[in-house]
């Protein structure tokens, strides 16, 4: 070997040497000297830079603004006795209202289909059958049928439980409030009001 061969091998080498250092360096650079160490394997911690976005205020679609929650309202469903049987909550979606109607079992409604309308009275009185709550609820600009008030009918089980989830885009949040919830009898020659209850505004 000669030596000006061995030489170059050497110089070759240092080279080499060299190289991987840079390598090295250009990595370490490239690290937050603050970057949380993972267990996951395969993955690396992402690096944040500048101030991380603030989370609170955040406007979100259908009404939910900086509390987080949304506008919403219930009403106490009860029969012509007093008894409560169930629960009818009213919540915007979009450019509809969602209707989401539970009946506890053992509420003495009868089995089968039972219409369900928003009226425009104001109060449920159970001394008058619920006359009180006025006729279906037709808003400003609104004539004919289906009424604006007109919801889909609800089916009862035999053991007088139901549930029933529906929308509308008849009727506004504000346009039910303060208004009523009827449920009429299964009985298709009647329309005997069975149960009641007042859309009231919840606190949130």
């Amino acid at each position: 070997m000669t030596v000006s061969s061995k030489s170059g091998r050497q110089t070759m080498r240092a080279l080499a040497v060299l190289a991987s250092a840079g390598a090295i360096g250009l990595a370490l650079a490239g690290c937050t000297p603050d970057e949380p160490t993972t267990t996951e394997k395969g993955t690396t911690p992402a690096v944040i830079t500048g101030n991380p976005a603030p989370t609170a205020g955040l406007d979100v679609a259908d009404g939910i603004g900086e509390s987080g929650h949304g506008e919403t309202a219930a009403a106490t469903l009860k029969t012509t006795s007093g008894k409560e049987i169930g629960e009818a909550t009213f919540s915007p979606t979009g450019e509809s209202l969602a209707v989401v109607v539970k009946i506890n079992s053992g509420s003495g409604l009868a089995e089968g289909l039972h219409g369900m309308h928003i009226h425009t009275g104001t109060t449920c009185n159970p001394a008058d059958d619920f006359a009180s709550a006025g006729g279906h609820l037709q808003v400003d600009g609104h004539t004919g049928t289906p009424e604006s008030g007109d919801l889909v009918s609800m089916s009862i089980l035999a053991d007088g439980s139901g549930a029933t989830t529906t929308s509308t885009s008849s009727v506004t949040l504000a346009q039910v409030t303060g208004h009523t919830l009827i449920i009429h009898d299964a009985a298709p020659d009647t329309e005997a009001r069975v149960a009641c209850g007042v859309i009231e505004a919840e606190d949130h």
